[in-house]
């Protein structure tokens, strides 16, 4: 068993939480588990500025999903911003809602709660006079702004269905998503500016709308007045319409479940899935575990860095924290600009008392050497978590043992996007935690471990993680595709939710999230399907087939491992060119987050006779398992499998 740290005194002297030991936690989550509609109820009616307040909990199961979709507090009504702004004016009108940390250290600026709540009623003016009603769509592909956060809270004032594209897409992804949502209107601006470098953000949106007709507008805030192109008609610059519009001032009253935005993510078939969040359930989760699962205290200054084109942002930069009426944090930059000491002196100068960051970053930052972390004051911090991936023990050690001096505690944080929120998590004043482990599931969530037969595993083992019972903070559906999501998340083990993760319990029921267990490959907390990348990579000269898979990677947690079979007549003298090439063109069609860092040239794929690869065996190699491939006999050609795995030997 790995070792095991209580929470600090520290941590323990002053929290306000719900939960403040392992006894709490139990009578929380049996509460929730036993009776969710009373427990639920409470949390929203305590937690919402509702206009009409539920008086109905859940409605529907997993059981009978694909016919009636779950839904919580489906007869109350209200405007999510009018619970992260408008209540708020009277008692923290003056409070930092934002502070902004932008690329360069030290630049920036921040916005009270009631300059906040005048941005985004101004906004919404602008959105409104361009036509954006109830219910259409609104893409938003920017950087790390005060602006962005803005953009989904205009879009929320008004009703309208926002979706966040991360800015380090490519033209054909952001134009994949317009279509798929049909959009009306793009948010962006003329450059995103991250790490030194400018990222052309309006360029991307223009070759991206190339010959679309369904956007009737772009609204361009300007971050560095570089000179972009413009379509007369079209085009508008924030700073013209915002600052003049006439505030929206009454917001547009919503159904708990309207939807409040749609967010894409990497599914196993290549084409990404439009996941749907709703109003009511999606922001009382928000709010419940930010506050739970950190421990909320009213000066806390609370940083996540990470971008609003990820859930992470969603729930912990934007909505959960600005519910609870917190000082959140906005980052621009990157960990390493300009050096590897970025992190902490954003904490010391801005007095950052919790911090969530990524794994990734983590391994980075502790390759670099403890003086980045020592030069700097980091005594305001309390509360230490991270997000995306598991994270390795050591790596935990040293977050905990460097940057919190032992002095706080760590919350292991794990979910999704379709969890709308933090599922699997140390409580920060409660939970004894141990390197490595997400420990014990939040009130609402009730994990099963399933194995290969379907059936649940009691007590401690080792199988797919699978959840039992709905959450309020759940998607709802797929855009467009409610049989898909049904399909994705409720066909392998009917009844429950899979999750896509492999998971480990010990004897105490911590849980220990041992990775995906499907296509989708999880690279530096970013989720991109295997699909994708295949897709692309045929499209190169001289490839004729492709099969990508995950190995453990140092750094990004899981590394892209790309086994390529070229075409007959390919002259390929340089492999390091056909490297480069595959490269490219997935940063062209995918993204500049997608890269591959290993290809094997072989002779063939591992496929059955019916023409399946088997992907297993790919995986086994590249995880330097070749000992551990299982029965090849039912392979079409089993002596590809002495050439994969001598070639894996020779790339090693």
């Amino acid at each position: 068993m790995s070792e095991t740290y209580d929470v600090p005194p520290r941590v323990r002297a002053g929290s306000r939480s719900p939960i403040q030991s392992l006894a709490d936690w139990r009578a929380a989550w049996l509460a929730a588990r036993d009776d969710p509609d009373a427990t639920w109820l409470r949390e929203t009616t305590s937690r919402l500025a509702w206009q009409k307040a539920p008086s109905r909990g859940l409605e529907g199961s997993f059981h009978d999903i694909a016919e009636a979709p779950i839904r919580w507090f489906s007869d109350g009504e209200l405007n999510i911003t009018e619970s992260c702004l408008d209540r708020h004016l009277a008692t923290r009108g003056d409070k930092i809602a934002i502070p902004w940390e932008g690329d360069e250290p030290g630049a920036g600026g921040q916005l009270s709660y009631r300059e906040l709540h005048q941005e985004v009623c101004r906004a919404a003016g602008a959105l409104r006079a361009m036509g954006v009603q109830k219910g259409e769509r609104v893409i938003i592909y920017m950087g790390m702004v005060p602006e962005a956060a803005i953009a989904m809270l205009a879009c929320a004032r008004l009703g309208a269905v926002h979706s966040v594209v991360f800015g380090g897409f490519s033209a054909e992804a952001l134009r994949d998503r317009v279509r798929d949502c049909d959009a009306s209107v793009v948010i962006t601006q003329d450059q995103g500016v991250r790490g030194g470098r400018p990222i052309p953000l309006k360029a991307t949106c223009d070759e991206a709308l190339e010959g679309e007709r369904g956007v009737t507008a772009v609204l361009v805030f300007q971050r560095t007045g570089a000179d972009v192109g413009w379509v007369d008609g079209r085009d508008v610059w924030w700073h013209d319409c915002v600052p003049t519009a006439e505030p929206v001032t009454e917001a547009v009253v919503c159904a708990a479940e309207d939807p409040l935005f749609i967010l894409y993510t990497s599914g196993s078939t290549g084409r990404p899935k439009g996941v749907v969040h709703t109003c009511g359930g999606y922001l009382t989760w928000a709010s419940y575990t930010h506050e739970v699962v950190f421990d909320l205290r009213e000066d806390d200054v609370y940083a996540c860095v990470a971008d609003v084109g990820w859930i992470t942002g969603h729930t912990y930069i934007v909505y959960g924290p600005l519910c609870n009426g917190a000082t959140t944090l906005m980052f621009e930059s990157t960990p390493l600009y300009p050096d590897a000491g970025r992190y902490w002196d954003l904490v010391a100068r801005h007095r950052v008392s919790i911090f969530y960051t990524a794994p990734t970053a983590i391994r980075a930052l502790a390759a670099q050497g403890d003086d980045f972390v020592t030069r700097y004051d980091l005594s305001s911090l309390r509360v230490l978590g991270t997000v995306g991936e598991p994270i390795n023990p050591d790596a935990w050690r040293w977050y905990r043992e460097v940057v919190g001096a032992g002095r706080c505690t760590i919350v292991d944080t794990w979910w999704q996007t379709e969890t709308g929120g933090i599922a699997i998590t140390p409580i920060a004043p409660a939970t004894p935690v141990r390197p490595g482990s997400a420990t014990l599931p939040n009130p609402a969530i009730v994990p099963v471990l399933m194995d290969d037969q379907g059936r649940p595993i009691v007590g401690p083992g080792e199988g797919r993680l699978c959840l039992a019972q709905p959450w309020p903070g759940m998607a709802r559906t797929v855009w467009g595709d409610h049989p898909r999501y049904v399909s994705t998340y409720f066909s392998t083990f009917p009844g429950f939710y899979f999750t896509g993760d492999g998971c480990r319990r010990d004897g105490d029921g911590y849980h220990w999230i041992t990775g995906r267990v499907d296509d989708v490959l999880n690279v530096s907390g970013h989720r991109m399907g295997t699909a994708e990348f295949e897709a692309v990579l045929v499209g190169v000269d001289s490839i004729a087939e492709a099969a990508v898979v995950g190995f453990p990677h140092a750094l990004k947690g899981q590394g892209v491992y790309a086994y390529l079979v070229l075409q007959p007549d390919a002259d390929i003298t340089e492999p390091e060119a056909l490297h480069a090439a595959a490269n490219a063109a997935c940063r062209q069609q995918i993204g500049a987050h997608a890269r591959i860092d290993l290809v094997q040239l072989v002779p063939g794929l591992p496929k059955t006779r019916s023409g399946k690869v088997m992907r297993r065996i790919l995986r086994k190699v590249a995880e330097g398992q070749p000992d551990q491939l299982g029965d090849v006999s039912t392979l079409a050609d089993p002596s590809v499998v002495a050439s994969i795995v001598a070639g894996a030997r020779s790339l090693s």
